[in-house]
């Protein structure tokens, strides 16, 4: 009797919905015209042939096969799948990575076989398993290995899309690559920690900014600096960091992130100093949302323009490229400044290597920002401080200030920078 073994099916790259039933199609107006071939009765070839005639009730003959083992039908069963089928050099370097271990194997077996009568012979020659397998799939050496770590890390829905050519090899091992670069990164910054070890700064609180900001004094904070959830996904190719609070929860849903935004203001407006300057950080995407809410509670000034030097990533065909994010710079009543600068601020983005958060802004860029508002003895507040960028600089400028940050993790990787500041 016939049997199937998946271990045997699965060696067989599937085929896509239209070659089944291409092939549906002919062996019903044809019939079967191959045999399906077995081993011991197990079915290493025909196994599309099996299935249709199983289904329809069609006649079909068998041939048997022999070989000394599984690990040469194996290997069998894969170098057959070379011969007949166009194969993209993705599916033929998957097909040669299944024969690795067989190599693998014969390679141990050589060099065991390897002594000083036999040194010199054919059969205890070293076995290059790469370039055997690279061979066999007529690809590059690095297409076989850049395979191998698809096979191991990309997801089933990427690995379809490879398979019928709708991405490269190539786009996805560099997306891998870069995937792994911001593990290693994240994980050498999280190691560098040690709660145990550092204390807490005092200006700067781990919680919800809602409550927090309640605890304070009414008309006693003198300038906001801050840079609010937008409510947009920000995915990055260079953030380090892919859990962090811009990234999860009430962070990534626009409608709570506006509400968010109006609940601050609206206990921003009641602890703000008679006389105050505060300042939004914001996407032109999100600009009207936040004018609006913003507006409501504070007088808008003239919105600054920070220009970063160059172009963001999006849409790469079919759109301007963005190297600008703008402040919305708003008062509550008269409080004068420092000095008058134009609104455009002209400072490069930071590198991501020394980012320790995916929208962290340039020190340079805030201290500019706070010499034109802050006299000696103003409070300055940052209620999503992230990195902690903001309470950095005011510290150095000896600000009174006060930083909160929702995310633990994020608290205590901030907390960390200020210390070594």
């Amino acid at each position: 009797m016939i049997q199937l073994k998946e271990e045997f099916k699965n060696l067989i790259p599937p085929l896509t919905q239209e070659e089944f039933r291409q092939l549906e199609q002919n062996i019903i107006a044809e019939g079967i015209r191959e045999n399906i071939l077995t081993w011991q009765g197990i079915i290493i070839d025909g196994h599309n042939r099996y299935k249709i005639a199983t289904k329809w009730g069609l006649e079909y003959e068998t041939t048997s096969k022999h070989f000394k083992d599984e690990e040469a039908v194996k290997e069998w069963m894969i170098l057959n799948q070379f011969g007949r089928r166009n194969l993209s050099n993705y599916q033929r370097s998957v097909l040669a990575l299944q024969l690795e271990e067989v190599f693998t194997k014969k390679a141990k077996e050589n060099q065991g076989n390897r002594n000083d009568i036999l040194h010199n012979s054919a059969e205890s020659k070293p076995i290059d398993t790469r370039k055997e397998l690279s061979k066999i799939a007529s690809v590059g050496h690095d297409t076989i290995a850049r395979v191998k770590k698809i096979e191991e890390k990309a997801d089933e829905e990427t690995k379809a899309k490879l398979r019928t050519g709708e991405i490269s090899i190539n786009q996805v091992y560099t997306d891998i690559k870069k995937q792994e670069k911001r593990e290693e990164q994240r994980t050498r910054v999280l190691s560098e920690r040690n709660n145990d070890n550092i204390s807490t700064e005092e200006n700067i609180k781990n919680g919800d900014s809602l409550e927090i900001l309640e605890t304070l004094p009414d008309e006693s904070i003198d300038i906001v600096l801050t840079d609010p959830p937008y409510g947009i996904s920000y995915i990055s190719n260079r953030s380090i960091f892919e859990d962090t609070i811009t990234k999860r929860g009430i962070m990534n849903d626009g409608k709570e992130a506006i509400e968010l935004l109006d609940k601050t203001c609206e206990i921003l407006s009641r602890k703000a100093a008679k006389n105050s300057h505060l300042y939004f950080f914001c996407s032109w995407s999100v600009f009207s949302s936040f004018e609006s809410i913003i507006g409501k509670y504070f007088t808008i000034k003239t919105p600054i323009v920070w220009d970063k030097g160059n172009k963001g990533s999006g849409d790469l065909d079919n759109d301007w490229g963005n190297q600008t994010e703008i402040v919305i710079f708003c008062t509550k009543g008269k409080k004068l400044i420092n000095k008058r600068l134009g609104n455009i601020i002209n400072v490069p983005r930071m590198h991501t290597s020394k980012m320790i958060h995916p929208t962290q802004k340039p020190e340079e860029l805030l201290k500019t920002i706070l010499d034109v508002s802050y006299i000696d003895g103003d409070f300055v507040v940052d209620p999503f401080m992230g990195s902690g960028s903001t309470i950095k600089v005011a510290n150095n400028m000896g600000a009174k200030s006060l930083g909160i940050e929702l995310d633990n993790e994020m608290f205590q990787i901030a907390n960390k920078y200020l210390k070594n500041a």
